[in-house]
């Protein structure tokens, strides 16, 4: 089964020590449904609101390290808690749910959790939060530093110009000049060129193997 209801007494497995007492006081008092998840490619995180006949469900990938698992989850508790305030009537990335999330990660960044590297991530973006943290480069580049990563993986802004890389699917590319923030990057078997984030977890291909 692709999903699994975690029981609450048991999600100090996923979550640093010392976070789940007020991680459980917002799960219990909205009477959230929490499920973990497989890994997903598109999200790490979702937050589906109440209805007549379903409690509010939240998801997070459980192939998360504890500290990107409790950052995705106060990131979808954000969503639950604007949605009570305000309904649908705003944007979901919006000014009021940047206010509710700003304010539970300060409660959060308050008690004993964290790493002085993550915390000083946070401060350097709690006056503009990204609408998720994958879209936090600084943040990213942190949390990728507490995860279990397969031999062999590196980040787009890792790889040389011109060096070949591996994406999850098979495909091969040549890492062109960087744009901005993402790199101009041409599929080898096709030379279309694609955009990639400096931080997309790839994997390093050899030049002699996809040479013509």
């Amino acid at each position: 089964m692709p999903k699994k209801e975690a029981p609450l007494e048991h999600l100090q497995r996923f979550i640093p020590e010392g976070a789940a007492s007020l991680v459980m006081e917002y799960l219990q008092h909205y009477r959230v449904h929490l499920t973990i998840t497989r890994k997903r490619k598109t999200v790490l995180g979702d937050y589906r609101h109440a209805t007549s006949t379903h409690n509010h469900r939240i998801s997070v990938n459980g192939n998360l390290n504890k500290y990107s698992f409790v950052i995705t989850l106060i990131h979808e508790i954000a969503h639950l808690v604007t949605f009570m305030e305000f309904g649908g009537r705003v944007q979901s990335h919006g000014k009021e749910w940047k206010g509710v999330y700003r304010k539970m990660l300060e409660d959060f960044m308050r008690l004993p959790i964290f790493p002085e590297d993550i915390l000083g991530a946070f401060r350097r973006t709690l006056h503009d939060l990204p609408a998720s943290s994958c879209a936090d480069e600084g943040l990213m580049r942190v949390l990728r530093k507490y995860d279990h990563n397969p031999e062999g993986m590196m980040l787009v802004e890792q790889i040389a110009e011109g060096g070949l890389f591996g994406v999850e699917d098979g495909r091969v590319f040549r890492k062109g000049k960087k744009l901005r923030k993402r790199y101009h990057c041409m599929e080898v078997s096709t030379g279309k060129l694609y955009l990639f984030s400096a931080i997309y977890e790839v994997r390093q291909a050899s030049e002699k193997k996809h040479s013509s």
